[in-house]
């Protein structure tokens, strides 16, 4: 078995123990020992996936032997299974790497400024840039948008780190994004493995790439939400008792 084969068969172990421990913590109750136990072995798995992730894109896109030859469009193949392949990569271990870090310094963002949480947003950011650059010169509009979800999520992402002052508890709302943002970009990297190895006439299938993008930003809007509710009933005023 060669090194490519080998880095895919760690990546869907890896990918697999992610996915299946994602939706612990998402049904769970949050703050709780399940909620956090499987949080965290569903961030190493999607650590682990991602880091194969590129490791696989940088074979495919410049290691001496030519991969999954039944693609034809070598063109296509690059973008998909290179330089797509890369940017998720980047964008599952850049949520990874913020959701963890926006609990664990809650009480103190200035600590997401620092070069080490700020290179790994840059890497994600100059990644997806490319993914889209790519993208839009082969005519594949679906790279453009997925490089974008990412890039506009970066974004957003350093508004919360820079900006002067945040509602108490907004860390709880950044936490649950950039998880489930986790596991919508995960889910993306495996439908691209799995679709330029077993149907490539459906590799840019509108209609099955929007399928995990729909859940995450159902299950984003439903978190956000809630959080909101609870920081407002924890700021509203007991009602006094009659006759007082």
């Amino acid at each position: 078995m060669d090194l490519f084969h080998t880095l895919v068969l760690f990546h869907i172990a890896t990918g697999t123990v992610g996915l299946a421990a994602f939706w612990v913590p998402i049904l769970t109750r949050k703050g709780a020992q399940p909620h956090r136990r499987w949080g965290r072995i569903a961030c190493y798995g999607f650590l682990g996936a991602g880091a194969l992730a590129i490791l696989m894109a940088l074979l495919s896109l410049f290691g001496p032997e030519e991969r999954i030859p039944s693609v034809t469009d070598r063109t296509l193949f690059a973008g998909l299974f290179g330089w797509m392949m890369l940017y998720l990569g980047f964008l599952t271990i850049g949520f990874v790497d913020y959701g963890l870090a926006v609990v664990k310094h809650a009480r103190d963002r200035t600590r997401l400024r620092a070069l080490r949480y700020q290179a790994v947003m840059a890497a994600v950011v100059a990644s997806g840039l490319w993914c889209g650059v790519f993208g839009f010169a082969i005519g594949q509009p679906l790279m453009v948008l997925v490089a974008a979800v990412g890039i506009i999520a970066m974004i957003l992402q350093e508004v919360f780190i820079w900006r002067r002052d945040v509602p108490r508890g907004a860390h709880v709302g950044e936490h649950f994004r950039a998880l489930i943002g986790m596991g919508i970009s995960a889910y993306t990297a495996f439908l691209s493995v799995g679709l330029v190895r077993s149907f490539p006439e459906q590799v840019f299938n509108p209609m099955i790439w929007a399928g995990p993008s729909v859940i995450g930003v159902s299950l984003i809007v439903f978190f956000t939400l809630s959080a909101g509710r609870k920081r407002r009933t924890k700021r509203a005023p007991a009602t006094p008792l009659a006759g007082n």
